[in-house]
């Protein structure tokens, strides 16, 4: 239950940031649109941006848990201290709930008016 909420709290977490990273960039997007950038595009510049701190956490996360799998031998039950199910599972679910964050803020940011949002330059 409390990995479930945490998840949650992860993923509303994201889903603020990028959402605010979103509005401040209107105009420039705005501006991308207007010189010929796809929503396609635009949705996958947003993810492509959101998901490369995901990226390099999971990776720092993943050798962190490695070390510490070792040390944590004696509490780890039924599971090895190095087992690939486990982590690449973990590992997939995390980068999925931030990509599921990240969706909402990038779809939004492809259905920028560009006339609008270069009139507030």
């Amino acid at each position: 239950m409390f990995a479930g909420l945490a998840a949650v709290l992860a993923a509303v977490g994201i889903y603020g940031v990028i959402a605010y990273v979103v509005g401040r960039r209107t105009s420039e997007i705005g501006l991308r649109m207007a010189l010929g950038a796809t929503p396609g595009g635009i949705t996958r510049l947003v993810i492509g941006e959101a998901m490369s701190p995901v990226t390099l956490g999971l990776a720092i996360g993943l050798g962190v848990s490695a070390v510490a799998s070792r040390a944590l031998t004696s509490l780890l039950f039924g599971v090895q201290p190095l087992d690939p199910v486990t982590f690449v599972g973990v590992a997939a679910t995390l980068a999925a709930i931030a990509a599921a964050a990240c969706y909402l803020p990038a779809r939004s940011a492809s259905t920028v008016d560009p006339a609008d949002a270069l009139r507030d330059i």
